[in-house]
């Protein structure tokens, strides 16, 4: 029943943020900044915290971590405001009060403050308007994060909570799921970071869905230079971090999120059969899930598993490249053509 209800949480979870993502009033420009406010939060907290502090043991580095990882929310707020349009010094006053703030209500207040900012200062006279927001803005964003915190984040926690007794329960179903869910969301507009931090996952389903992810690069890197899907430079980016492809992967998402879903489900069940953890939420991703694992486990036994991944990756990357070898890909030069016909077009 935990593995049912810890899979049916999770997609439930996923398919909200895609809706939004879709559906929303500029949705698409909001979690895209959500995404980039995970990496500026949990990438650095992930390498100073993990590499510097459990590793290492340097306490000043690991405070560094510490303080990047509680400033997620603000880092939100100021992204998500700066992405629909509002100016800096707004966009960073109605984000400093979010300090300690979780990375979802803190996207959440940016991002209802954004609209607010953005109608202030089209109605109110010049002059008036920095005034009139500096007393609105930062009591919205203050109100609207402080007030969802609890219950997001007492939500998030149970679905956490639920994965690793269903990881438990069943190791091997559990892995392949959480392995193939969070690889194809690795590759999504939904940042696998901020998934896995605000869930707060920890123990072996973040191991899981940090290997595999790591894994999954050898995958992503063959796969699109076997189908030319982009050029050198765009196998490297999505080798290192798959959001930096995301118009690549937005363009051609049958063939890249079954290859994923697929590698990161194979190498989800051999993390999950080695016992190996990760307590660092919000390291799901190509370079922290790797530097995470070897903070929590012992070197060897990483290093051996990351071969492992590797080589399952690049065995789904070949196989899945002569699987889909006939199937219409859409490649850097289709999208610069089509942008260039739209432009010709409006003008």
């Amino acid at each position: 029943m935990d593995i049912l209800l810890g899979i049916l949480l999770l997609v439930a979870f996923l398919v909200v943020f895609s809706l939004f993502t879709f559906y929303a009033p500029e949705g698409s420009s909001a979690m895209g900044a959500m995404a980039d406010a995970a990496v500026a939060s949990f990438l650095v907290e992930a390498v100073f915290g993990a590499l510097f502090g459990e590793i290492f043991g340097i306490e000043w580095l690991t405070e560094i971590g510490m303080i990047a990882g509680g400033m997620s929310g603000v880092a939100a707020a100021i992204l998500v405001a700066l992405a629909l349009g509002v100016s800096p010094v707004y966009a960073v006053m109605i984000g400093l009060p979010l300090a300690n703030v979780g990375i979802l209500p803190g996207f959440i207040a940016g991002y209802a403050a954004a609209f607010v900012v953005r109608w202030l200062e089209k109605k109110v006279p010049g002059g008036f308007d920095m005034v009139v927001i500096l007393f609105i803005g930062p009591m919205i964003t203050s109100l609207v994060g402080n007030w969802t915190a609890g219950p997001i984040d007492g939500l998030m926690l149970t679905i956490g909570e639920t994965i690793e007794r269903a990881a438990e329960t069943s190791p091997m179903i559990m892995g392949f799921f959480i392995g193939g869910l969070l690889t194809v969301i690795s590759t999504a507009p939904i940042s696998s970071m901020a998934v896995t931090a605000m869930i707060g996952l920890t123990g072996q389903p973040m191991a899981i869905a940090g290997l595999a992810i790591f894994g999954t690069a050898a995958c992503n890197y063959l796969f699109f230079r076997r189908l030319n899907i982009g050029d050198q430079a765009d196998a490297i980016a999505v080798t290192v971090e798959p959001l930096t492809a995301a118009d690549l992967v937005s363009a051609n998402p049958i063939p890249i999120f079954s290859t994923n879903f697929i590698s990161g489900g194979l190498i989800g069940i051999v993390i999950a059969l080695s016992g190996m953890i990760n307590n660092s939420p919000g390291t799901a991703s190509v370079v922290p899930g790797i530097i995470a694992a070897f903070a929590w486990n012992p070197p060897m036994q990483v290093a051996i598993y990351a071969v492992i991944a590797l080589v399952i990756g690049a065995l789904a990357g070949f196989g899945c490249a002569w699987l889909f070898r006939n199937y219409p890909i859409i490649n850097r030069e289709d999208l610069q053509r089509r942008a260039a016909e739209r432009t010709a077009k409006a003008s």
